[in-house]
């Protein structure tokens, strides 16, 4: 008697440990945890721009400097016990700018303060800060732009234009030549841009984000939506 209640509180017990292993993560990513942000984009600020761009426009010619409302971060997907997830970690602190001539842009730059990179878990910004990124050496990242890009026409206020751009990314102290598509829209006082970067991590020296029982691919994104004001 007392060894078939045995073996009936070992199965219910094999039955509880496995309904956390399985059932655990999925509570977590699909009950618990917030949905991951949306990817930055033009479409996610419409309102924004509309109310920032009154009155007058200033010429297209110029510097145009980083404005407030920026945000540059990444975006990884992770398994953990096979629950897909996207982790992404943002930040406010970017600085840069960008010189027009005419229709062209001939020169960019941005500069995104890592050190200040946090994402929806502690744990992984923990990480992020150190072993991954470790932005105690390398605490920015940048983007140069090394090639200019001709617009072909002074954009219409309030129109979305694509544009190709060559640059050069630095992420943990390691600069590759990277080719990014960028959605922008013009309005007068305001210039958008946004866009992303795949970024494979090994091509950047960058450990593989994996810890514990979550795994990472081994590439991300880096994204990011910037407004530039006339200087």
């Amino acid at each position: 008697m007392r060894v078939r209640h045995l073996r009936r509180w070992l199965l219910i017990g094999a039955a509880v440990a496995v309904l956390l292993v399985v059932g655990g993560p999925f509570v977590y990513f699909n009950v618990i945890e917030s949905k991951a942000p949306a990817r930055l984009s033009l479409s996610s600020n419409n309102a924004k721009s509309s109310s920032t761009t009154t009155g007058a426009g200033v010429p297209l010619d110029g510097t145009w400097k980083v404005a407030g409302g920026s945000q540059a971060g990444y975006r990884v997907k992770e398994i953990l016990f096979g629950q897909n997830h996207e982790a992404v970690g943002r930040t406010s602190n970017v600085t840069g700018q960008i010189t027009i001539s005419g229709t062209t842009v001939n020169a960019t730059t941005f500069t995104v303060d890592l050190t200040t990179v946090t994402s929806d878990e502690a744990r992984r910004d923990r990480a992020f800060q150190g072993r991954i990124m470790d932005t105690a050496s390398f605490p920015t990242a940048t983007f140069t732009l090394s090639q200019p890009v001709d617009l072909g026409s002074v954009p219409a206020s309030g129109a979305q234009r694509t544009v190709q751009a060559r640059g050069q990314l630095t992420l943990r102290g390691t600069t590759k030549s990277v080719v990014v598509q960028l959605r922008t829209r013009y309005s007068g006082s305001l210039i958008e841009v946004s866009g992303s970067i795949p970024v494979k991590f090994a091509d950047w020296n960058i450990p593989n984000p994996s810890f514990g029982p979550a795994d990472t691919e081994d590439n991300g994104v880096v994204e990011f939506l910037l407004h530039f004001a006339h200087a």
